[in-house]
């Protein structure tokens, strides 16, 4: 329990507040608008946000991941929602609550029988271009506020265009402030980081509201917000039947947030340096979200851009969640009415500061540049599979949204995945010195006319043993002899592919041809001798020397 912690430090305790601060100013106008989101009264977003901040804090893994109501899981809590609750406001309400509890009951259960091993299948190519599509959303969806103009619904280009098409419809006092507050927050952070640029525009802007009236003159404001603490306990006016039949589209939502959390968690844990476990993750989205059913609130998940601002204004530990916490709870008792006077275009403005520089633009460079002609020429168009997964990613979020933008990611993944498999490269090799080198990269090597050695740079299985068969025959020439498959590089090899080496050696035999492995190892050994079909094993040698030495006896 509050892993983050252990061995805390005294220094840390003024990053740590400043950071908590930082985000506090940012994370109360945020929960307000993504409580709108989802449907429910915007105070909703604030009682989500206390118990998950502490329960996150108490179970999670991350030190600087801050946990409250976001856009992506508002939006489908309110596709799942409102067909159920219909009209009935306080229906609505209630189940938006049991929607929370079931995906905490879902990330704690999956969090026990550890099934953070899924985190597996989303590689960092693929996470990486998650995080930069899901950052752009995030950016374009606050441009509108920046300019006080109409904000337009649909998947990201639709957003962007909607925004040129009402650029006429600019607010040149919103406009202004948005970008004033926008240049204090990244001239800050880049000349003089230990002031806390977010809180300082914050400030400043509820500050130009009240001197100026501004909200009279346009400039759009948060508005008014509910005081007082919530109730704690399960919602009313529901039955069992609701929590079981939300507990299928709790996983949804789960998988979404964890997504997203683990994303913003690992960037900031190579940052800092420090590790995430996966099935901690899941089992403090858990705790968070069951949290935040209890508390009247709605689903949470991990904060991107909330975790951009705590990692840019320094954090250190979940203290800073712990002081967002304790400011939150202030702030419904005391100081709902500051927050009123907030201006949507500073928060914007907090927002992008935050989340621009997670679009990592040099990243995807180096995911592109990873190409060689060579293997360009082994793997065709899956030579680039990193940057294809991460590019599929990237573009499904700003087509398609979260979570099938990281369906897709995955997907395009795995398929140039197992396409690599395939077509695995089967190497001619020629000998230097006491060693076995690919003759294609010395071209200086002299190699037999009648013995051809190869290798396989991957291990042997069903989906590419006709490849590998097909490269060996086609390495054969009329002088060949004999073939030497050398199994070092092949750690395994299954049924389908024990048979086709069989099938080869019976190919290879009518023409003259004899084939023998050497170096197989102890999987590939195994599985060998027990897959012949007829009894006669494939001819096996310790060494490839050794079975050259025998064939030239032979001769």
């Amino acid at each position: 329990m509050f892993g983050s912690l252990q061995d805390y430090r005294a220094k840390w305790i003024r990053p740590d507040v400043i950071a908590g601060l930082t985000v506090w100013a940012v994370l109360v106008p945020e929960a307000l608008a993504y409580a709108t989101i989802a449907g429910v009264p915007p105070v909703v977003g604030l009682y989500a946000a206390i118990p998950s901040l502490i329960l996150y804090a108490a179970v999670g893994s991350s030190r600087h991941l801050v946990v409250g109501p976001m856009s992506a899981t508002a939006a489908l809590s309110a596709a799942i929602i409102a067909p159920l609750a219909g009209a009935d406001g306080g229906r609505y309400v209630a189940l938006s609550a049991v929607l929370a509890i079931a995906t905490g009951i879902v990330g704690l259960l999956a969090g026990l029988i550890r099934l953070g091993f899924i985190a597996s299948f989303i590689s960092e190519p693929v996470l990486k271009g998650f995080i930069v599509g899901l950052a752009l959303t995030i950016i374009i969806g606050q441009v509108p506020k920046l300019f006080g103009v109409h904000k337009s619904e649909g998947n990201f280009f639709e957003q962007a265009w909607g925004v040129v098409t009402h650029l006429g419809d600019t607010d040149w006092r919103t406009l202004v402030v948005g970008l004033l507050s926008l240049a204090v927050v990244l001239g800050l952070k880049r000349w003089v980081p230990l002031i806390p640029g977010s809180l300082l525009a914050v400030l400043l802007g509820i500050a130009a509201v009240s001197v100026f009236g501004l909200d009279d003159k346009g400039v759009e404001i948060v508005g008014h917000i509910d005081s007082g603490l919530p109730s704690v306990g399960l919602p009313g006016g529901v039955g069992f039947d609701d929590y079981v039949g939300l507990l299928g589209p709790a996983v949804g939502v789960l998988l979404i947030g964890f997504a997203e959390g683990l994303g913003a968690a690992k960037t900031y844990a190579v940052k800092a340096g420090y590790e995430v476990d996966a099935n901690r993750e899941l089992m403090g989205m858990g705790a968070a979200n069951l949290g935040a059913g209890f508390m009247s609130g709605m689903v949470v998940n991990g904060s991107l851009s909330k975790t951009a601002v705590n990692g840019g204004a320094g954090a250190k530990t979940q203290v800073s969640g712990l002081v967002v916490a304790a400011l939150t709870v202030v702030t419904l008792l005391f100081l709902t009415g500051l927050f009123e006077n907030l201006p949507e275009a500073t928060l914007a403005a907090v927002v992008i500061a935050a989340v621009v520089e997670l679009v990592d633009v040099s990243s995807m460079k180096r995911l592109y540049g990873v190409w060689t002609q060579r293997l360009g020429s082994i793997y065709g168009p899956a030579a680039r599979a990193d940057f294809a997964g991460a590019f599929a990613a990237m573009m499904g979020v700003l087509l398609f949204d979260t979570l099938p933008g990281l369906v897709i990611g995955i997907g395009v993944s795995m398929l140039l995945l197992l396409y690599r498999a395939s077509r695995p490269h089967v190497a001619a090799l020629a000998k230097e010195g006491s060693l076995w080198v690919d003759a294609e990269r010395h071209p200086d090597l002299s190699t037999r006319p009648d013995v051809v050695v190869v290798r396989v740079e991957a291990g042997l299985f069903f989906a590419n043993a006709d490849h590998v068969k097909e490269c060996i025959e086609h390495l054969c020439t009329d002088a060949t002899r004999v073939v030497v498959l050398d199994a070092e590089t092949s750690p395994f090899v299954d049924v389908s592919a024990a048979q086709m080496l069989v099938q080869l050696r019976d190919v290879l035999g009518r023409r003259g041809i004899e084939l023998r492995i050497a170096r197989d190892i102890g999987q590939f050994r195994d599985t060998l001798t027990k897959a012949s079909s007829d009894g006669r094993a494939v001819g096996v040698y310790p060494t490839v020397g050794e079975a050259l030495a025998e064939r030239d006896s032979d001769a």
